[in-house]
């Protein structure tokens, strides 16, 4: 059953969005009554991968792979396909709100997401201290409390288990511990769920209401949050094994695609090291090869774990970690076998990637090849619409560019910058501040944002763009905010979720203390942005569109190649989200 929902949810005059229901535009209706028989969506993230890794595993690199292309999949979708060369996420560039943007069609001010690990000024703490640090603590009804949000691996019943802890079954939502959830002080107290927490329905929820069959696979049990607030059943079959598990707890399916050999674990170092999965080079692939057997599962007509029959859904997809991983990480257990090199990430500006990362895209490539024949298999292709998107990119491709904060320079981020004197405990010594290569601040006392702006401004003032101690660009707030996100605040003439202040960072700038990592996502940089994004059939021809387009688009898409409205969604009718161009061929 679903509650009631919450006063941060309902009652934010900015977000009064029951009022508009009228039909979503002439154009669409249109479009809607010519309708496309596509009756399935395979909707594909594969995070962090650019525009650019596109054409040059398509279209082949000198020195990688003989010059030839090495994403055979990927270029042969493309022969039957429409490529957007200048397809955005949303800012910031997260996983928590690209992943939003994808399946509701709005941006972070509409649905409330700006990151796995956020704040709001209304909610209260969760009761008990979550996996990962958020203090527990009391909830003040009726009253707004403000709190660290964390929907990650820290609400797991235990985020060392690959199924979360949970109960019985291979995970999802009942890995989710309760007591490790923000509460609604307007809601009784009640704990906010990730689904709830989303404050605009989804293409899910959508589908799932006019009877279609729903599936998500994901990296956090976290993810639930794609069924919407309300109703957590949107989701027909949803999967989600913890990434940030214990490798040492990895349990592999009965079947597991392609030519990866995950039992035991290819790199048994990262697993006596108790490394997760984004550790290695390797066994990433071994754990998103879980969720490839899912979809090849779902593809024939069963559940993700082929536990039982079930209908192939009308949308359905996953994420893939493994480019993610291969762009980021420098390897910390050791040797590595030939084909891999220690840093991931790219050789030259142009995108040219290390050895580690050829490794990845090749897999992910390899890993869609299966879904495509599944479907030629079962007589479904020409009836599936096949997306491949990402949530985010990653920066810097230039690895020129890179410079890690405080670990390279000795500088300071602008959490530390600001610290205790402007920053709730919450960012300071608990989970830490939302700082990857962009800065989020939230303050403990928003009157003080001028004050902070101009300590920021010192710190960076007077000093080249080199040797700026703490990397930042640019700093928005006050109208760069509201301009952006909405107005810092309280309802009801401000959002509390709403960050005080953005910095932007210099290109290539990553706020870390280590140097495990060669890059980072979150900003607003160009590298971080600009993704992938193809939609093929094998009723389109080859195409590409340069005009910009945003990931916030493809939601509406998909609604309308299934024949639904698009205006059904919430985030579409508040900000006006249009179906992607230059689909003709596909609604005909």
């Amino acid at each position: 059953m679903s509650r009631k929902r919450s006063f941060t949810a309902l009652t934010c005059i900015f977000l009064t969005i029951g009022a508009l229901a009228a039909p979503y535009a002439d154009a669409e209706d249109a479009i809607l009554a010519g309708r496309s028989g596509i009756s399935h969506v395979l909707l594909i993230s594969i995070d962090g991968m650019h525009a650019v890794d596109l054409l040059n595993c398509a279209n082949g690199l000198s020195g990688v792979n003989g010059g030839k292309p090495y994403c055979p999949t990927l270029a042969g979708l493309r022969n039957h396909g429409v490529n957007y060369l200048e397809a955005s996420t949303s800012r910031p560039s997260d996983s928590f709100p690209g992943l939003m943007a994808l399946v509701t069609g709005g941006t972070p001010r509409t649905v409330g997401a700006y990151y796995d690990v956020a704040y709001d000024r209304v909610l209260a703490p969760p009761q008990n201290t979550t996996g990962n640090g958020l203090l527990g603590g009391s909830c003040k009804k009726k009253v707004a409390n403000g709190t660290r949000t964390e929907y990650e691996e820290g609400i797991d019943l235990d985020q060392s288990r690959l199924n979360g802890g949970a109960p019985s079954g291979d995970g999802g939502v009942n890995s989710i511990d309760a007591t490790r959830l923000p509460r609604d002080p307007f809601d009784n107290c009640n704990p906010v769920y990730p689904n709830d927490f989303v404050r605009t329905n989804t293409i899910f929820g959508v589908i799932h209401k006019a009877g279609g069959y729903t599936a998500w696979e994901d990296k956090h049990p976290a993810y639930i949050a794609v069924a919407g607030p309300g109703n957590r059943s949107a989701l027909d079959d949803f999967y989600a094994p913890e990434i940030n598990s214990d490798s040492a707890n990895f349990i592999p399916l009965s079947t597991m695609p392609g030519d990866v050999n995950c039992s035991p674990l290819p790199d048994q170092a990262a697993v006596t090291a108790h490394d997760d999965y984004t550790g290695s080079f390797q066994n990433i692939q071994c754990y998103d090869n879980l969720k490839v057997q899912g979809i090849l599962n779902q593809i024939d007509g069963r559940t993700h774990n082929r536990s039982a029959p079930a209908p192939v859904p009308s949308i359905f997809g996953m994420n893939f970690q493994a480019v993610s991983v291969g762009q980021k990480l420098i390897y910390q257990h050791g040797s590595l076998p030939s084909g891999y090199s220690k840093a991931g990430g790219y050789t030259d500006s142009i995108g040219t990637p290390s050895r580690s990362l050829l490794s990845e895209i090749e897999y992910a490539d390899t890993s869609i090849g299966l879904m495509v024949e599944e479907l030629k298999k079962q007589g479904l292709l020409k009836s599936t619409l096949i997306v491949i998107a990402a949530k985010h990119g990653q920066s810097p491709i230039d690895i020129n560019r890179l410079l890690r904060i405080p670990a390279d320079n000795g500088g300071e981020a602008p959490s530390a910058i600001l610290g205790s004197s402007y920053l709730p405990d919450s960012e300071l010594n608990q989970i830490g501040p939302t700082e990857d290569d962009v800065s989020l601040l939230w303050l403990s006392d928003s009157g003080k944002t001028a004050a902070a702006v101009s300590l920021l401004e010192t710190a960076s003032a007077a000093l080249p763009a080199s040797a700026n101690s703490a990397g930042i660009g640019e700093i928005l707030s006050g109208p760069g905010i509201a301009e952006l996100f909405g107005i810092p605040g309280l309802p009801p003439d401000g959002d509390p979720r709403v960050p005080d202040i953005a910095v932007v960072t210099n290109a290539g700038v990553v706020y870390t203390g280590g140097k495990k990592k060669v890059a980072e996502h979150g900003g607003f940089a160009h590298d971080d942005t600009n993704t992938i994004l193809l939609l093929s059939n094998p009723r389109l021809e080859s195409s590409t569109v340069t005009t910009p387009v945003t990931n916030m688009q493809v939601a509406p898409t998909i609604l309308a190649a299934l024949g639904l409205e698009p205006g059904q969604l919430q985030a579409v009718l508040k900000e006006g989200t249009e179906v992607l161009p230059g689909l003709g061929a596909i609604w005909r």
